[in-house]
């Protein structure tokens, strides 16, 4: 069992580190070629997760809405409940789940590997600073592709759900659209929009961080891979309550 000193010893060292990424950007920048190849490997890994994860999860919102809203009658409201429940909580928080264990597993696993077969020290001896060449690459464009797959996948999740309504429901596609305006408030997209770009940091820095201090042979990086996956959904829970706790407070308060 982790003990609340450990988590706070823990949180410690993320600062730290990121505390150096941040000091080495600020000094050195980052290599646009590296940059942009990595947001291409992380785009083009992802890619057809994220796609049928947001079908998938716009579907199986409408259908869940439908089974609710039809004692009521209320069939018109359906595409305003699915689209606004995926944009502010579910869209994002289940696409996260899938990159935490696609996109944050493999860069894990491939800096733990680097790191145990000594390559980032033999960039070190080079003279080269491997927090620069290796992980500021990986870092801002995990961020980056990340946030761009989120919104991507909300998207598809909107088409996905589009299509469940017609075919299980039986509801055109101009009625479903039709009353979305009314419940997906700008307030709402906003908020999708800070929790992806919140969430696609949380998949970098814990990707990163444990790839990077991995130590010892091949079981400490399947260790970290481990880390990685499940320090990451429990943060993007955590941060997620947080959100909406504020988010809820805040509109409370001004409207």
């Amino acid at each position: 069992m982790i003990s609340a000193k450990n988590w706070i010893q823990e949180m410690g060292l993320y600062l730290i580190y990121m505390e150096e990424l941040f000091s080495t950007w600020r000094k050195h920048g980052v290599s646009k070629k590296l940059l942009v190849e990595q947001i291409w490997k992380v785009f083009a890994q992802s890619f057809t997760t994220t796609t049928m994860s947001g079908v998938f999860v716009g579907g199986i919102m409408t259908v869940q809405f439908t089974m609710q809203i039809q004692m009521f009658g209320a069939h018109g409201y359906l595409g305003g409940l699915s689209t606004s429940s995926v944009v502010r909580e579910v869209g994002p928080l289940l696409i996260a789940f899938m990159l935490s264990g696609k996109v944050g597993a493999y860069t894990s696993a491939e800096l733990g590997s680097m790191k145990i077969t000594e390559q980032i020290d033999a960039i070190r001896c080079l003279g080269a600073n491997p927090i620069t060449e290796i992980i500021l690459p990986r870092f801002i464009g995990i961020i980056v592709a990340s946030f761009f797959l989120l919104v991507y996948g909300v998207l598809f999740a909107f088409l996905g759900g589009l299509l469940m309504g017609y075919l299980f429901s039986g509801i055109s596609f101009d009625e479903y659209i039709r009353n979305i305006p009314q419940l997906l408030t700008g307030i709402s997209i906003a908020g999708g929009v800070i929790k992806a770009f919140s969430f696609a940091f949380v998949i970098a820095v814990l990707c990163t961080y444990y790839g990077y201090n991995t130590s010892g042979g091949a079981k400490n990086v399947g260790l970290a891979v481990v880390k990685t996956s499940v320090s990451t959904m429990l943060i993007i829970v955590i941060m997620d309550w947080f959100r909406s706790l504020l988010l809820e407070t805040w509109q409370g308060l001004f409207l």
